[in-house]
């Protein structure tokens, strides 16, 4: 089976810089990024790992590459990964995105960050923490930003925003990205946001809790606002969502309104679980750019979570993000972004409706199958 010349994936990558020296260069810069996205498809999780799935399928690999030495050691695939501009490979990444995806109006973009563990090393420098955006509908990863060192999220964010595409959708981030900067990128950048608040900013966020414990106080009468309801059952356990949205004149009670720009609506999500006879509620409260229906905003706050078990769980499970050693330079976040690659091309394919590590094995074991996730 050949691979199409015009495969997706691998003409995005075409235009990456090649970081090394023009002399002795044994093995071509496209070639490699090849065999390790194929590998990590498969199932790789180490340079070896990389190396060794190589040597099994290079019959297979001469077919569409040219590989004018064979297949590269796991040391030239360590040293190639750790020299390349993550930011060039996350920019071939991203139109990548957008040229096999289109978000619809109204998409809701979580963005999240996650610490890949096993990246530490024994001299004391720490784990990499990486900021990601989900596309909630069309379940793909839109791109990632390493968060500096003595640094966090709050700087990462607006990076992230800037190189992204999101006009027209909703981004939500929980209370970590909760700041005025972040919410004036989201507007400047066409899209509108839902932002987690909580006692990061303790003013506001006591005088938004005010508000709802007044206005319910008086259940709403004469008040601009809106509720929406959702029910979960599973597990023996129910859920009850009641989204309380609060707009126009009543946010003129909140001194810092005008700080933040595009502020339209605050919304209070109220919780009511009951499992084994027990119940419990929770309170969350949220800035939101949009307008006051509950519903909307219920739905967004409800898809942000999706972050967490379509792309945090499955990292951490079925591609072992966390026990990866991998920590050189830029190592570590290019094959964050090999696994990310990997992960949208399987989630994408629909011919099948195992699990993403089941997915892994049958393109393993499967070059046709290969073939056309890698032509997604």
């Amino acid at each position: 089976m050949v691979l199409p010349r015009d495969a997706s994936i691998l003409t995005h990558f075409a235009s990456l810089e090649d970081p090394r020296d023009k002399r002795g260069k044994e093995h071509l810069l496209l070639d490699i990024i090849t065999i390790a996205i194929c590998a990590v498809i498969c199932g790789a999780e180490s340079w070896t790992d990389i190396e060794e799935y190589g040597r099994a399928k290079v019959n297979w690999l001469r077919t569409f590459l040219i590989l004018p030495n064979g297949i590269p050691t796991h040391d030239t695939f360590a040293r190639l990964f750790a020299r390349l501009e993550p930011e060039q490979m996350q920019q071939c990444f991203i139109e990548w995105i957008g040229a096999i995806s289109q978000l619809t109006q109204g998409e809701v973009i979580a963005l999240d960050g996650k610490t890949v563990r096993g990246s530490y090393e024994r001299n004391g420098k720490g784990a990499i923490h990486m900021v990601s955006a989900w596309a909630s509908l069309n379940r793909l990863v839109l791109g990632q930003r390493k968060v500096q060192e003595k640094s966090n999220e709050i700087r990462a964010i607006p990076e992230l925003l800037e190189v992204l595409a999101i006009a027209g959708c909703i981004v939500t981030i929980d209370a970590m990205g909760c700041q005025k900067e972040i919410a004036a990128t989201i507007i400047d950048r066409g899209a509108d946001y839902v932002l987690a608040l909580k006692d990061n900013q303790p003013t506001l966020f006591e005088d938004v809790k005010w508000l709802f414990e007044q206005t319910q106080s008086i259940q709403f009468q004469e008040v601009e606002h809106d509720v929406a309801q959702s029910l979960d059952k599973g597990h023996g356990r129910i859920e009850i969502r009641r989204c309380y949205t609060l707009s126009g004149l009543e946010l003129d009670y909140l001194v810092q309104k005008n700080h933040w720009k595009g502020l339209q609506t605050v919304a209070m999500v109220e919780s009511e679980r009951r499992l084994n006879g027990k119940v419990s509620t929770e309170r969350r409260y949220y800035l939101s750019s949009l307008s006051k229906d509950a519903a909307v905003i219920n739905a967004a706050i409800r898809r942000h979570w999706t972050i967490e078990n379509g792309l945090h769980w499955v990292l951490d499970v079925s591609f072992q993000e966390d026990a990866c050693r991998i920590r050189k330079d830029h190592a570590p976040q290019n094959v964050c972004l090999l696994r990310q690659i990997a992960l949208n091309l399987l989630g994408q394919d629909k011919s099948t409706k195992v699990g993403i590590a089941a997915k892994r094995k049958k393109a393993g074991w499967d070059d046709t199958y290969l073939v056309r996730i890698l032509s997604l």
